[in-house]
C-alpha cells in the first residue's frame, strides 16, 4: 500500500544522495569529454601500432554492459574509493561513445578546409585548433549533452559497489522502513524532474545550432 507519509518522511534521505549522483555525473563527463576526444584524435593516426589495439579496446568496451565493466573494476582493483572507481569507469566507458561521435564530428568537416590549410602550410597544431576541432565540436554538442544525461540516468549502477548516490539512499531507506515503492519512487521522480529541463534545454540547443 502505498503511504504520502513514508513518500515525505524518506524525501530528505533520498535527496541527500542526489549531490553525489550529480557529482558523479559532472566528473565522468568531464573525463569521457577530454579522453573521447583523445581516442579520436588518436585514431586518425597512420600508425596501425596504435590504431588497431585502440580501436579493439574501444570496440571490447563498448560491447559489454556498463554493470559488469563496475563489478570487474571493483574485483580487480581493491583498495580504490568507490566514488572515484565509478567515475573512473562511467567516464571511460562513455568515452567510447563520445569519440564516436567526436569522430563524425570531424569527418563532417570539408576536404576543402583540410586542402587550404595544407596550401597555408598551417601547423598541424593549429588546423586542429583553430579550424577543425570548433566545427567538429558546434556539430556534436548536442550529441555530446544527450550523452550526459544518458550518464546521469545510469548513475545508479554506482550503487552496486557500495556509492552511496541516490538510488542507494533510496535501497537504504526502503530496507529499513520496509518502504521500497514510496522511496524508489521518490529517486524516480527526482531523476524525471531533473531530466526532463536538461532534455528539452538540448532540443533547443540542437535546432539553435541547426540555423
Amino acid at each position: 500500500m502505498w503511504s504520502w507519509g513514508a513518500f515525505w518522511e524518506g524525501l530528505p534521505a533520498v535527496l541527500a544522495g542526489f549531490g553525489l549522483t550529480l557529482a558523479a555525473t559532472a566528473a565522468g563527463s568531464v573525463l569521457a569529454t577530454v579522453l573521447g576526444l583523445l581516442i579520436a584524435v588518436l585514431l586518425r593516426s597512420r600508425a596501425r601500432w596504435l590504431t588497431l589495439p585502440l580501436r579493439a579496446v574501444t570496440e571490447f568496451i563498448r560491447s559489454t554492459p556498463l554493470l559488469v565493466q563496475l563489478f570487474t573494476a571493483w574485483v580487480l582493483v581493491p583498495g580504490v574509493d568507490a566514488l572515484v572507481l565509478g567515475i573512473a569507469v562511467l567516464g571511460i566507458h562513455y568515452a567510447t561513445y563520445t569519440a564516436q561521435v567526436y569522430r563524425a564530428g570531424i569527418d563532417a568537416v570539408s576536404q576543402g578546409q583540410w586542402e587550404a590549410c595544407v596550401a597555408l602550410s598551417l601547423p598541424r597544431r593549429r588546423v586542429w585548433w583553430a579550424v577543425v576541432l570548433p566545427q567538429a565540436l558546434r556539430n556534436v554538442l548536442p550529441s555530446l549533452g544527450n550523452y550526459v544525461i544518458s550518464m546521469f540516468k545510469e548513475t545508479p549502477y554506482l550503487a552496486v559497489i557500495a556509492v552511496p548516490e541516490m538510488v542507494h539512499r533510496a535501497n537504504e531507506y526502503g530496507s529499513t522502513h520496509f518502504a521500497y515503492l514510496e522511496a524508489y519512487t521518490t529517486a524516480a521522480v527526482i531523476f524525471l524532474l531533473a531530466s526532463c529541463p536538461t532534455s528539452l534545454l538540448m532540443r533547443r540547443l540542437e535546432k539553435r545550432l541547426a540555423l
